[in-house]
């Protein structure tokens, strides 16, 4: 009597893109190693590295043989989030394809607790909560201010797409069908977000999952003001690039400007902490309208590390 033959499990295949960061992308490959499947799925990593230089070559390498599961490694020369993203896509293997960042680390049951979102909910991807983590103690400001914080829904409501990130994310493989470059590289910065947009309105659904958790690692390099800032008005010129940056988004931004900088000697009397959140605020708006002005305010390609 032949054997019955068994269904191929499910497949997930976690893309990841980085950036002159081999001690944290350790970090990461090391935690996704150590994924809980319960038997339900198996899985494999793709690591594409945006340094032309290879720098990430030689942690993809060490960790190959240390975490026991495929991985796979290629290169994206030119210096775009968005094309890199593409490219891990390009390489993506499975039926979900997950994504998380180079700086942060999931909880062993992350994958696991996505998938089983996904399928119990009958929806096209899920998102998970982003948690702060300071592997040394941040000054108080910083603290206080919870500029790093990101609200956690809860489990099964609607992803918004100015909420969309992919730092956390499982989706079906299907969406990505049929698109060579699903990320827009005319983005610096919000490549996922116009993503997720245009996706949410072609019909795809995504919900949130609170109890899959990602871990984001806050380095003493982004505890800088400047930092901060120069991040902030990138955030707000990208704004400035999605379709629903209108009139009534351009009279805000016009109204908020003025009232918070004539606000900020009141806030610095509450404390650095809410000086910075109203700074970082007035950064946004005024990056957004200085982008409709054809003025680029922040020259680097990149705010990094």
């Amino acid at each position: 009597m032949s054997p019955i033959a068994q269904p191929a499990a499910t497949h997930i295949c976690v893309c990841v893109c980085t950036y002159k960061r081999p001690a944290a992308l350790k970090r990461l490959l090391a935690e996704l190693g150590r994924q809980e499947t319960a038997g339900l799925f198996t899985y494999s990593v793709v690591v594409v590295d945006n340094d032309q230089a290879r720098s990430a070559g030689a942690a993809v390498q060490e960790m190959r043989e240390a975490i026991g599961v495929p991985l796979k490694y290629d290169v994206e020369a030119r210096r775009s989030i968005a094309l890199a993203r593409n490219r891990a896509v390009a390489n993506a293997e499975g039926e979900y394809l997950a994504l998380i960042d180079d700086d942060e680390f999931p909880a062993s049951n992350w994958l696991l607790t996505l998938l089983n979102t996904c399928n119990e909910r009958q929806v096209d991807g899920v998102l998970g909560p982003v948690v702060r983590h300071f592997d040394e103690t941040p000054p108080a400001w910083l603290r206080r201010s919870r500029l790093y914080d990101r609200r956690v829904n809860p489990t099964g409501t609607p992803v918004y797409w100015k909420e969309a990130r992919t730092g956390n994310v499982l989706a079906r493989a299907r969406i990505f069908a049929g698109d060579p470059a699903p990320f827009r590289p005319e983005f610096r910065a919000g490549e996922d977000q116009d993503f997720f947009r245009r996706k949410i309105e072609e019909g795809f659904a995504f919900i949130w999952s609170a109890d899959a958790m990602v871990f984001e690692t806050i380095p003493p390099a982004r505890w800088k003001r400047g930092y901060v800032l120069r991040k902030a008005a990138l955030q707000g010129a990208t704004a400035a690039l999605q379709p629903n940056c209108g009139a009534v988004s351009i009279a805000k931004s016009t109204i908020a400007v003025p009232l918070y900088a004539i606000a900020l000697p009141f806030a610095l009397l509450f404390g650095q902490h809410r000086f910075m959140t109203l700074l970082v605020k007035i950064c946004d708006h005024s990056g957004k309208l200085l982008m409709l002005m054809g003025i680029n305010p922040v020259r680097e390609e990149y705010v990094s590390d």
